[in-house]
């Protein structure tokens, strides 16, 4: 494996489990390439239902241990952990390039934004106020107290495989809880550089476990069974969230689902043309078009219509395509054969039901598993495309008349994750804003997540939140206590 890092035990090629390092009890293997060569990068093990069960064994034996240390105690080992990312930020974000694809520029970005979760929770952990109530009678008093909600359970994916996976872990570890973290068999290495670096922090044996696995489905159907697992959270595609989120009936789990998304990113007539511009490069093309809050439909007024497609063009076609070693590359590979295969066919399907293609538009010569950035004009929300999630560098144009039209677009979805708009109007603001039906709403701003901010959607885009303090209370339960015979 070439991989030219500063600190080459980040580089794990095992589990780890209540404390050690371990194999698949089967000797299975995963091998993972990197996206842009694909070359092979390494193996990780294939675990399953045994290792998963074990996962559980040692999380609920560390409970008890973790949760009864002062949150003062545990802010002050998240925040050694945060330390040894920021040290290590270049082997981090060198790995993360090797193994999921995206440039280094945007590794390095993701590598401090999944460290700024660790830091916020190390402080907010001290932060689990209870609450004190007017009695009903002289002879009574009332209270709350919050609590961690015990063993948790975080499935996460492969297009964020730092960021995703910290704003899971320093919530839950802040609140009092243990885990069990199933990262993706995609970008493993990137999760178990992580694990390396809180075992290091002085993270205590069991307190975080990580299961590298193919066996998704098994694997999940134990975290799910399981009923000391209290909450699952869960980060991928809508498909596999409804599948978990109906497998957690049955022990009635808490619930963290953050699915897919289908945001409009919405262009007024009224819109600084240059900032609206390049938010929407910064939204659609960032990792490559994959993330679940990238815009998935433009939504471009007819006034500002031709312009907007002329400077976004001359934008998108100034976008470097490579490997994201390179330090020019600004778009690297999308993450497998099957993502480009889908892509692919999306923009051929779009083509065929009457979009006219502007840049773009096939694969591009830089390796197998890149795909030139794309512009389609002339789409209707009755297109596929309009109706799927890309996840990939394609972006594509609607035209619309007024501001009712962008609000019925908008939300003719059943996804509410993201969404964004351009206007100079403050009235606009207010009214679009809240009659748009998801859980962000970016505003004149193409990008939108940070650690003090709640992350999360509505409708089929999922429950729950990550990031700020209701991150926190989704990893806790309130008690509440009754007092009587004060006299």
């Amino acid at each position: 494996m070439s991989m030219n890092l500063v600190n080459r035990t980040l580089v794990k090629n095992a589990g780890h489990i209540a404390g050690e390092w371990c194999q698949a009890d089967s000797g299975a293997t995963i091998a993972v390439y990197n996206p842009a060569t694909g070359e092979p990068l390494g193996q990780v093990p294939d675990m399953g239902v045994i290792e998963t069960r074990a996962a559980i064994d040692a999380a609920s034996q560390a409970l008890a241990g973790w949760s009864a240390l002062a949150p003062k105690e545990r802010a002050r080992l998240l925040r050694a952990w945060y330390d040894l990312i920021i040290e290590h930020k270049e082997d981090l974000a060198l790995l993360m390039t090797l193994e999921q694809g995206k440039p280094l520029f945007e590794t390095r970005g993701e590598v401090m934004y999944g460290a700024s979760y660790i830091e916020w929770y190390a402080e907010e952990g001290k932060r689990a106020y209870g609450k004190v109530f007017a009695a009903p009678t002289a002879d009574k008093r009332a209270l709350s107290i919050q609590q961690p909600i015990g063993v948790v359970a975080a499935i996460t994916p492969w297009n964020f495989p730092n960021a995703m996976i910290t704003r899971k872990i320093a919530p839950a570890l802040a609140a009092g809880c243990t885990i069990v973290v199933k990262p993706s068999e995609e970008t493993p290495f990137s999760a178990l550089a992580l694990m390396a670096l809180a075992e290091q922090a002085g993270i205590p044996a069991g307190v975080i476990n990580m299961i590298t696995s193919s066996q998704a489905a098994a694997v999940g159907r134990v975290l799910t069974d399981d009923s000391r697992i209290r909450k699952l959270s869960f980060t991928g595609s809508t498909r596999v969230g409804k599948l978990l989120y109906a497998q957690s009936a049955e022990t009635v789990k808490k619930l963290s689902l953050e699915l897919g998304g289908n945001a409009p990113f919405i262009v007024f007539d009224d819109a600084d043309l240059d900032a609206a511009v390049a938010g929407a490069v910064i939204s659609k093309f960032r990792n490559a078009g994959q993330t679940c809050v990238c815009a998935n439909r433009i939504l471009v007024q007819d006034g500002i219509h031709d312009a907007f497609v002329a400077r976004f063009k001359a934008a998108v076609e100034q976008l470097v395509v490579g490997n994201g070693l390179n330090d020019a590359t600004t778009l690297g590979p999308v993450i497998n054969q099957a993502a480009i295969d889908k892509i692919a066919g999306m923009v051929d399907t779009a083509q065929s039901q009457g979009a006219s293609l502007v840049t773009g538009g096939q694969r591009h010569e830089a390796g197998a598993l890149f795909f030139a950035p794309t512009i389609l004009t002339g789409v209707t929300q009755q297109m596929d495309i309009a109706r799927q999630e890309i996840f990939g560098p394609v972006a594509p144009i609607i035209r619309f008349k007024d501001d009712a039209e962008a609000i019925n677009i908008a939300n003719d979805t059943p996804y509410g994750l993201a969404a964004y708009f351009y206007t100079e109007s403050h009235s606009r603001i207010w009214k679009v804003a809240e009659a748009l039906e998801y859980g962000m709403v970016g505003i004149n701003e193409g990008i939108l997540s940070n650690e003090i901010a709640p992350f999360g959607g509505v409708k089929e885009s999922g429950q729950g939140r990550e990031g700020s303090s209701q991150g926190l209370e989704d990893y806790m339960e309130t008690k509440y206590l009754c007092m009587g015979g004060i006299r």
